[in-house]
Formats: structure tokens, sequence, C-alpha cells
């Protein structure tokens, strides 16, 4: 482990954690997220943002040095517990993805709670896949909450014969909102972001009165058969732990080719502080690594 991980994480535990254990306003959430992202999170150098809309949907692209403009793209639910978070706040690290995958990255601004509740998020997202899926093959990836939103969005796509995403690739996603994993509790004073207090409150801004349960919020509870390989990643201090592990093991009960990843002593989506952190940059590259082996030789990857 670098010696810029433990700074790193005090750093965090003193001023992110301690904010979001006391903030209220979404709104206040919402714009020190996206300062936070404007002083800590910058992309590769070469790197091109550009923006669309995809079936009402608006979209951010965004592409590292020498992505390519055909063939397949990533599609990323950025996190932030569907009440916070952007296109904006993610694309460095996306461009970064891109970067090491030649791939163009595509990031849906799906609807926020608590101004858009579930399935709200879902819809979004389902309309932004579908219609890029008709135009193009694609990965589909998401952190935290976004993660959650990718596999619901996957259960979604198998349940109604959709075109199937090439892959999918989570980080530290958010797949329970019943909060039922042991880790909630037993590591509610090691995660160094989130305060496992809040954990319900702000899934409520979201559901409002939908059950929690409901496989399209909590996609642990759907299935998954004949779903493409999917790659997974956690923290071993997180509160969300559990909630990967548990995933994992859902998904190959359906018999799903799952890589799952867990590093010891990592911030909540560790990536997104590449090249802060070392740590961050190696799971990049393993991702990448696994990405590559997903593409139609026909690519050219």
């Amino acid at each position: 482990m670098s010696l810029r991980r433990p700074i790193l994480n005090l750093t965090l535990r003193l001023r992110e954690k301690r904010f979001l254990a006391r903030v209220e306003d979404p709104r206040e959430l919402r714009d020190r997220f996206e300062q936070v992202a404007r002083w800590l999170f910058w992309p590769p150098k070469g790197s091109h943002f550009s923006s669309a809309v995809l079936d009402g949907v608006p979209v951010t692209w965004a592409r590292g040095a020498g992505a390519a403009e055909d063939g397949p793209a990533l599609m990323y639910l950025h996190g932030g517990a569907y009440v916070f978070g952007s296109g904006r706040t993610h694309r460095s690290m996306l461009a970064r993805v891109s970067e090491r995958t030649g791939l163009p990255a595509c990031l849906p601004g799906y609807r926020l709670a608590p101004e858009h509740r579930f399935p709200a998020a879902l819809e979004d997202a389902l309309a932004a896949y579908i219609a890029l899926s008709a135009q193009r093959a694609v990965i589909l990836g998401g952190d935290s909450a976004g993660g959650g939103l990718a596999l619901a969005m996957l259960a979604e796509i198998l349940k109604h014969g959709l075109r199937k995403p090439l892959a999918v690739f989570c980080f530290s996603p958010l797949t329970d909102l019943t909060f039922s994993g042991a880790s909630i509790q037993t590591n509610a004073r090691a995660d160094v972001v989130l305060p496992a207090a809040r954990s319900g409150e702000l899934a409520k801004m979201y559901l409002g009165d939908a059950n929690p349960g409901d496989p399209r919020g909590s996609p642990l509870f759907a299935r998954f058969t004949g779903a493409p390989p999917v790659w997974v990643c956690v923290g071993d201090t997180e509160i969300m732990l559990d909630d990967t592990r548990r995933m994992a093991d859902r998904l190959r009960e359906d018999g799903v080719d799952v890589t799952e990843v867990i590093e010891h002593d990592v911030p909540h989506v560790w990536p997104i502080f590449c090249p802060l952190l070392p740590e961050a940059g190696a799971t990049l590259d393993a991702l990448a690594d696994w990405i590559s082996c997903q593409l139609p030789k026909t690519a050219g990857s």
C-alpha cells in the first residue's frame, strides 16, 4: 500500500465523512461534490468532453487521448446516493478509463432525488442505454448508487429481452437498500467516507414509499441468468463491503462469470482518486485489462 493512502483516508475521515454526517440540504451535497471534483479529480492530458442527448436524457461524453469514435462504448452511471453527483463529477475518472481502453465513455445525467424519486433514475438510465445500444455495443459500469443502478438495469435488460451489454463493472456498488448486510454495522467506524447512520435517510429520499426490497432498487434480490461477465470491486473497510460480496454470490448462483476484487483499507470508490492515489491507478489498469478481454476480436483491442 502507498504512503498516500493513510493520508488520504485521514483527510476524508476528518472532512468528507463529517460533512456527510451533518448536511441535510441535497443542494448543499451537490454543490460540495462538484467543488471537490474540480479540486481533486482531473483528467489525463489530451482528454475531450462533449454533451449530447440520448432519447431525452442529457449525457456527457468523455474521451481519453486516442479513444475510438466508433465501435463499442462505455456507459457509466455516476454515484451519489441517487441524490447528488453528475457527469461532471465523474468524467475525469472515465476519461482515464477511456484512455486505458480506447473506448469512449457516455455518462447519463439521470434525474436525482428527492425531486425525482424511484424509479426515475432507472427509467432515464434505461432510456439512454436502449438508445446507445441500438447504435453500438456497450460495456455498462457505475459506482456506489450508480453501480447498483447498473446492476438493476442489467436485471431489467435480461428480464425484457433487450440487447445485452458486453460486460458490466462496478466500483463499491450499493446493491441492497434494505441495508441488511452486516458490514453496515461492523465497518461503521472503519469506513472513512460514508456515515452509516445516514444510509437509510438518503435511501428514503430516493425510494419515498417504495419497497426497499424491490429488485429495481436493490439488485441483490434480482435474477441474472444469462448475464454477461461482471467485474466488481470494494474496499474491506467500507460499510457496503457486504453489498459487493453478497452481490457476487447472487450472480454466481445464476451462473454469471464474476470477477470479485476486495482491496485493503481504501476509501469508497477509490478509483476516482487517480492519479492522487496509486492504488486507484492500479485498479483502473486491472479493470482496463479485464475490459479488453470482453471486447469482440473485431474491435481491434
